[in-house]
């Protein structure tokens, strides 16, 4: 069965770090595109980061630039988000998907992680 796990999500004060991970099972990663996404309460999904198969490429939401940093770990199976300068804006669940297009069209979903950012 494939399945995305999300791990890594919790509680940081503004200005903090974290780094997410998504592990993958049933699954050969590098297969994939793989992308993280946000839901905030409230708001719609939407898309913060996405990386090639490769890890060649990336990309990132304007929001998150120079902040987030997408990275791939194929050996590991595991997918990374290093958050840095994390904002109050940031709080939000974190979910990653793998698919076969460059930053569209994923088709399996993890089950989310949750990011809060509070003083």
């Amino acid at each position: 069965q494939l399945q995305l796990v999300e791990s890594g999500g919790g509680l940081v004060q503004p200005g903090g770090s974290l780094r997410l991970s998504c592990a993958a099972s049933g699954f050969t990663l590098d297969d994939y595109v793989i992308g993280w996404f946000r839901q905030a309460p409230g708001k719609e999904r939407e898309g913060v980061s996405c990386i090639s198969r490769s890890g060649r490429s990336t990309n990132y939401a304007d929001s998150v630039k120079g902040r987030f940093t997408i990275s791939r770990d194929n050996a590991k199976n595991t997918v990374y988000l290093q958050m840095n300068s994390l904002k109050p804006e940031d709080t939000a669940v974190y979910y990653c998907a793998a698919g076969s297009s460059y930053c569209s069209g994923f088709n399996y979903w993890g089950q989310g992680t949750q990011v809060t950012v509070s003083s």
